[in-house]
């Protein structure tokens, strides 16, 4: 069979990327929240970005140098992946080397992979990858989880003088890009990429959620992400300003956002964390998320000046 392959070229391969990681969801740790990804500014170099296609034209395979995120997100056609996916890893490692001495540059790279995808791991072993899962003191892990409609959200109302609303469009974005950073401690998130994922067409407003303080800052979020096709949500991100954690703020804007998800007929909810020692893991648990596939961390190092 024939594959071509290219890079990066127009918005509309970003359709075609999304289509093919939702035509095989479950073999992927990220679907319904493509959007947001794809609204990072690693894509303002098509070069971060491969496709590869069939002798049909069909995409069989995309790979993309998630700079933001530290990651190699990749999604492949079952059928392909036997000998796609070392094709793939190698254009990534030959892309991570390009991309030294520049602002796409990372000491490391990761690559997230469901724990029962064997052909997979042996794959990304045999290039130079390794498992994070147990390395002493900085082990690390994570897991996938779901949340069914068939249960009631529970409803967390916020302490007086807090607003939980959606975000006020582009006029708000700043405010939002600065608590972003705030909360994960990164310069990471952009107003550039924060403006685009408003502007992408599978984003709706109502599924924007801040929490408003008595003063009126931003304290804290939760972006939800929904596929009408499928009737799936996704919880990314979450987050809340460290001067208020105090008040479970987290708790209430991820309350609002299931609320709402479920008003739209979301039957199932989706959401990736670190495992069990983190305690975004145990707030997931009280709203009756559960472990559907555990989650390894595989790591190539690179060498930077």
């Amino acid at each position: 069979m024939a594959i071509t392959q290219r890079t990066f070229s127009a918005e509309q391969d970003k359709y075609l990327m999304s289509a093919l990681a939702r035509q095989c969801s479950e073999n992927n740790l990220h679907v319904v929240d493509l959007p947001y990804r794809f609204s990072s500014w690693a894509f303002d170099n098509p070069e971060n970005i491969s496709l590869w296609f069939d002798e049909n034209q069909q995409l069989v395979a995309w790979a993309a140098l998630q700079t933001p995120f530290w990651t190699i997100d990749y999604v492949c056609h079952p059928e392909q992946e036997s000998h796609l996916h070392r094709e793939i890893l190698l254009w990534a490692d030959q892309r991570a080397q390009a991309v030294q001495k520049t602002p796409y540059e990372r000491s490391a790279w990761f690559v997230m992979v469901f724990s029962g995808q064997n052909n997979r791991i042996r794959d990304l072993e045999n290039a130079g990858f390794k498992c994070q899962s147990d390395v002493g003191d900085d082990s690390w892990s994570k897991v996938l989880m779901l949340c069914s409609s068939q249960i009631p959200v529970k409803i967390y109302e916020p302490r007086s003088g807090f607003i939980v609303r959606s975000l006020a469009g582009e006029s708000e974005v700043q405010k939002y890009v600065e608590l972003h950073q705030s909360v994960f401690e990164s310069k990471n998130m952009t107003v550039d990429w924060r403006t685009r994922t408003l502007q992408h067409p599978d984003y709706k407003s109502d599924l924007d959620i801040v929490v408003e303080s008595p003063d009126k800052r931003l304290v804290a979020f939760c972006i939800c992400w929904f596929d009408k096709n499928s009737m799936t949500g996704h919880v990314e991100p979450l987050g809340s300003h460290k001067d208020f954690r105090q008040y479970a703020l987290g708790r209430v804007a991820l309350s609002e956002g299931l609320r709402r998800l479920q008003s739209l007929g979301a039957q199932n909810i989706f959401v990736e964390t670190d495992n069990y020692r983190n305690t975004a893991f145990r707030l997931y648990e009280s709203f009756d998320f559960q472990v559907i596939q555990d989650v390894l961390i595989y790591r190539k190092d690179y060498e930077t000046d």
